[in-house]
């Protein structure tokens, strides 16, 4: 159980004396928080985390283990959303996750009740994540992304810088979105989005050499979207090809289904005759 302000004895304190902390807020020992931060009651903060100035932390924030949140970040207002109602909800940051400067995170809604951002993340100035969003740990959202709300991303996926998801897109883990995207259809695991419209762009092969993924599974992943985007088929029958001819594995069973559930539909491969936009 984390010991609230007023159990810590001063002396221990790491909490300039300009800072604003409810005395109902639950803040572990040595969370160090700089000048002109303000925290609101009902918030908690884990061991090891650094508050740097002029951070405003409102009611409803859960924040892990040896974080970092940078300057002028706002965690946990309430929802931009005109449905909200005033319900009790959180937004949840896993351990060992840094926010920069300016970000912005509202928690959930009654739709899923929190907003999540998980472990090892490193989410870049001036980024924003709405009510209701799901995003898995070690994912990176660059400088000035935009995140509307209810939308989820997998564990290792990137969004490049200046990019803007649409509300209830899924973005597969391992995924990586090129910079100035418009993500308005759900992205799957494992690949590259690029290009405006955005498309596919072939298999992340980097990042998953960069993660210890082995050539062979690499391989095996690149023939599964080689159905999907240049054999011809519609979707159901590339999904049908796929689960006959092609070996059962994790990472199969996971794009078939993300395909599957997926409640946007998927981006298109890419075609050369249309022109991209200015």
């Amino acid at each position: 159980m984390q010991a609230t302000i007023e159990q810590i004895p001063k002396t221990k304190r790491m909490t300039h004396p300009y800072t604003y902390i409810d005395p109902n807020a639950k803040i572990a020992a040595n969370v160090k928080i700089d000048p002109f931060t303000v925290i609101h009651g009902d918030v908690q903060i884990g061991e090891g985390t650094w508050i740097g100035s002029n951070v405003t932390i409102m009611d409803g924030t859960r924040i892990g283990k040896n974080c970092r949140i940078f300057p002028g970040a706002v965690i946990g207002a309430i929802p931009q959303d005109l449905k909200y109602n005033g319900e009790k909800t959180t937004v949840e940051i896993g351990d060992h996750t840094t926010i920069r400067e300016f970000v912005t995170i509202n928690r959930g809604t009654s739709d899923k009740w929190k907003t999540v951002v998980g472990n090892h993340c490193l989410i870049m100035a001036y980024s924003h994540i709405a009510h209701d969003c799901i995003i898995g740990n070690n994912c990176i959202l660059s400088n000035s992304v935009q995140i509307a709300g209810h939308v989820v991303m997998g564990d290792w996926a990137w969004i490049a810088g200046v990019s803007a998801v649409h509300q209830f897109v899924h973005i597969g883990q391992h995924a990586y979105i090129a910079g100035g995207s418009l993500v308005s259809k759900d992205v799957p695991p494992y690949i590259k989005a690029v290009r405006n419209p955005l498309s596919y762009g072939g298999v992340n092969s980097v990042g998953l050499k960069r993660r210890g993924f082995e050539l062979e599974k690499i391989n095996h992943i690149i023939d599964i979207y080689r159905i999907i985007f240049n054999k011809g088929f519609n979707t159901s029958q590339a999904l049908a090809y796929i689960e006959e001819e092609l070996p059962a594995s994790d990472e199969r069973d996971e794009i078939v289904t993300f395909i599957r559930e997926s409640g946007r539909g998927i981006i298109k491969k890419y075609a050369s005759g249309i022109p991209e936009e200015d």
